[in-house]
């Protein structure tokens, strides 16, 4: 600025700012006792800046800088060329799915979608890229009976450190498989919500998923309370046609309460829903790792009359999770046509799941866990999985529930791709990961030549 515009010729503003060569210019700190943005109000009304009405110059801190100061040189060049806001990624696209990251952005930065997958927003999307496995979120929890908080679930699961990440090596060193490399997958995004109003989310989830269900992908959904189940499954057993798709049920809880609390809609009735509406009959149901004091007598009853199969934690403790996950694997096997996995994280201890709303100690390791998804998912196939009441709000600073629950579906995810590529076998294990050679003997590993 200019010494002509830094000095005002209104007595009535209280001040006269002086020009640059003055100490006051020189530097923030002027005439001894006042700062930069010093000025002398004598109530006469007047402000900090002195006008007159009349367009004329005033004063203010900025003419306290060196000349030129507002005009200095760009100092990181000019133009924009070379700019790599484009890459292979996303240039010239065709309509399916579009990458909303750049291709190199590493796993803890840049905009979340799970796994860094691509995005679908369309069905038209998810059937013109031939989509294998669509990953949703339903960030619903307002049918929660116990602590809330699950409503923050999909956005903790794409927010933490995955399991593997599109566009990076993913390998399961377990089998030697990657699910990237074989499946064409995606993040769809989430349902929409209308808080407040439960049939009206509930028939807008049914829709939405039922969308990637025709579409022919595998939905693969992050809860959310475990109500959401009720609409999810129905979507598929809609398409797949009711009496046909079986659940494989992992939780602490039964989740077939008549009501809870008058409320027929909550995370304590999404199965007996199911059943009462005819979409999964009670004999399609296989449950794991029930425990703790509910179901009630009469509740228990009713699932002996609608043929439930449940296979609670003293089954477990007494022989063993290998063998009860065998049983599991082979009633899911002859119950039905089509597996639906829905997976309540307090199924495992508070150990290993303290972030959810309902935990019970005394649960399942994670380890057998995350065996048990891949496991389903390769050798029984699946057309579909949920992973619910994951609660952020009161996992620890190490998130090891939401850790788990990604790495779940990064399980299913493995599961699916052997299934895809003829890996079925009971229990299959790639043999470097138990160190033995192709034929099952020891592996000889040299890393060097001793010195002689």
């Amino acid at each position: 600025m200019s010494s002509e515009h830094a000095e005002t010729t209104d007595p009535s503003a209280g001040h006269a700012s002086d020009g640059p060569d003055t100490p006051s210019a020189a530097s923030p700190q002027g005439h001894e006792g006042h700062d930069a943005h010093d000025h002398a109000h004598e109530g006469d009304g007047h402000d900090a800046h002195a006008h007159d009405g009349e367009g004329e110059g005033h004063a203010h801190s900025h003419d306290l800088w060196p000349e030129g100061f507002w005009e200095q040189p760009r100092r990181l060049g000019e133009g924009l060329e070379g700019h790599g806001a484009v890459d292979d990624h996303n240039g010239g696209r065709a309509p399916g799915l579009f990458h909303v990251n750049r291709k190199h952005g590493g796993s803890h930065s840049g905009i979340r979608t799970f796994a860094k997958l691509p995005m679908a927003l369309t069905p038209e999307d998810l059937v013109a890229a031939k989509v294998d496995v669509a990953v949703l979120g339903v960030p619903w929890d307002s049918t929660a009976g116990g602590r809330s908080g699950t409503n923050h679930g999909p956005l903790a699961l794409r927010t933490i450190p995955h399991f593997g990440s599109y566009g990076f090596p993913s390998q399961h060193l377990d089998v030697r498989v990657n699910p990237f490399d074989v499946l064409t997958m995606c993040d769809y995004g989430d349902a929409p919500i209308h808080v407040g109003n439960t049939p009206g989310t509930f028939e807008s989830i049914r829709k939405f998923v039922g969308t990637v269900v025709t579409s022919g992908a595998i939905p693969i959904i992050m809860g959310g309370d475990h109500a959401i189940t009720w609409p999810a499954a129905t979507a598929v057993a809609d398409h797949y046609g009711h009496g046909k798709v079986g659940i494989v049920h992992f939780d602490a809880h039964a989740d077939v309460g008549e009501d809870m609390n008058g409320a027929l809609a909550s995370h304590g009735t999404p199965m007996r829903k199911l059943i009462d509406s005819g979409a999964v009959p009670g004999r399609n149901f296989v449950q794991v790792g029930l425990r703790g004091y509910w179901p009630d007598r009469e509740t228990l009853d009713w699932m002996d009359e609608h043929q439930m199969r449940t296979h609670f934690m003293a089954e477990i403790d007494r022989d063993g999770f290998d063998k009860v996950l065998e049983r599991a694997v082979d009633e899911a096997l002859d119950q039905a046509d089509y597996l639906y996995i829905s997976l309540d994280i307090d199924v495992c201890d508070p150990a290993f799941a303290p972030g959810t709303g309902t935990p019970v100690a005394g649960g399942i390791t994670s380890i057998d866990i995350l065996r048990a998804v891949r496991r389903l998912s390769a050798e029984v196939g699946i057309v579909a999985m949920d992973v619910v009441e994951v609660a952020p709000p009161y996992d620890n600073n190490g998130e090891i529930t939401v850790l788990l629950a990604n790495r779940a579906i990064g399980e299913a995810m493995t599961g699916i791709a052997m299934r895809r590529m003829g890996i079925t076998g009971p229990d299959y294990l790639h043999p470097h990961a138990l160190n033995l050679d192709a034929d099952g003997a020891q592996r000889t590993q040299v890393f060097r030549t001793p010195e002689h």
